[in-house]
């Protein structure tokens, strides 16, 4: 019922010319909203496929090292056998990963190869 007496009361205010230019604006208008609705969705459609990517990578499991076994390994043959497990068990706290045998073999796990001390040397064992 509003949008009859809006009518009319153009018609009676404005000429044709003018009440085409108003139409115009109006559908100009409503384009611009459904095309900013849509791209609006489309984010929310993109980022939701990132959320549910994150929570599968999440998900896939890599079994957790056992360190203590790792670094007892690793450091029986040690002079300074204590030290050496407290480095080692540091290390692969944060690499998940102990390199084979007692000594060397370090590229074998990046992460552990290139962690220094704060002078430098390697804290790896």
């Amino acid at each position: 019922m509003n949008g009859i007496k809006f009518q009319i009361r153009c018609k009676q205010y404005y000429s044709a010319s003018t009440r085409a230019l108003i139409d115009m604006a109006i559908s100009k208008l409503l384009l611009a909203a459904m095309v900013f609705i849509s791209l609006l969705l489309v984010q929310l459609v993109e980022a939701d496929k990132q959320v549910v990517n994150t929570h599968a990578t999440e998900s896939s499991y890599t079994p957790k090292l056992d360190c203590g076994a790792a670094c007892e390994a690793r450091c029986r043959l040690a002079s300074r056998q204590k030290m050496c497990k407290r480095a080692c068990g540091t290390c692969c706290a944060r690499c998940n990963c102990v390199p084979p045998g007692t000594s060397g073999n370090q590229e074998l796990c990046p992460c552990y190869y290139n962690m220094t001390t704060h002078g430098g040397r390697r804290k790896c064992p």
